[in-house]
């Protein structure tokens, strides 16, 4: 069986990474992407010629063809439709449960992007910052997406290794943690990802994930699965019958 064909994967990541930031140099978009500046700039000429990218000739930046743009303007619509019903059903849970609540999108083969938060009004509260990235295979979240997108032993460990784990998980556990969602209805990062931080977190359409934060052993595990499973009455609620 062939496998993924590598330059292409990278071009999709570049246009990936031009729908989130543009414009952008040469330089910075080999960086962000893992490229030599040799094989960024030989990809970015073959998408400017394909019309894909386009090349401003007084800055040298690249950005997203217009109508690349419009198109991941039509998907983003999508993403902010789920927003707008989101928004409000996570603060209340946010309020009830004394929890940070995330909405994140898989914005690569690499990542997931926060695209939403909402946190209690307590004093001392978990939070998150707008817009952070993490690695896809990390936290709560990487669990119940690699559950529920099925993905093979050999995807999992691909993710596994682009953690940076802060606590000693070794990678037969986190497989037996995926594993586990299916029966659980939700996924569990208990300090591993973030020291001192415990996370539940569910899949909640293809590509989109709901997590809750709170501070690790500020509940008993009781609170903790009541605490899931308010993110899957969330979940029912977001999807359409």
């Amino acid at each position: 069986m062939t496998g993924p064909v590598r330059s292409v994967s990278q071009a999709l990541a570049i246009l990936r990474l031009l729908a989130e930031t543009s414009p952008m140099s040469l330089s910075d978009i080999a960086r962000v992407a893992g490229l030599s500046p040799s094989s960024c700039l030989n990809l970015l000429k073959t998408l400017v010629d394909e019309g894909a990218v386009e090349r401003d000739g007084r800055t040298k930046h690249y950005r997203l063809a217009r109508a690349w743009a419009a198109a991941e303007a039509l998907r983003d619509g999508t993403a902010q439709g789920l927003i707008d019903r989101a928004q409000p059903l996570m603060a209340q849970c946010a309020e009830r449960y004394d929890a940070a609540l995330g909405l994140w999108k898989v914005i690569s083969r690499e990542r997931v992007r926060l695209i939403a938060r909402a946190e209690s009004k307590a004093g001392v509260r978990v939070a998150m910052a707008d817009g952070q990235r993490q690695p896809l295979g990390g936290g709560a979240v990487g669990r119940a997406l690699a559950a529920a997108q099925g993905v093979g032993r050999d995807e999992l460990a691909r993710r596994y290794a682009g953690v940076r784990w802060q606590a000693p998980l070794p990678f037969d556990d986190y497989a037996a943690q995926v594993a586990r969602v299916g029966a659980a209805g939700f996924a569990l990062d208990e300090g591993f990802t973030h020291r001192g931080i415990c996370t539940a977190a569910v899949s909640i359409a293809p590509g989109f994930c709901l997590s809750a934060s709170i501070f690790a052993g500020s509940r008993d595990p009781a609170e903790v699965t009541a605490l899931a499973e308010a993110l899957q009455r969330l979940r029912a609620t977001l999807l359409p019958a």
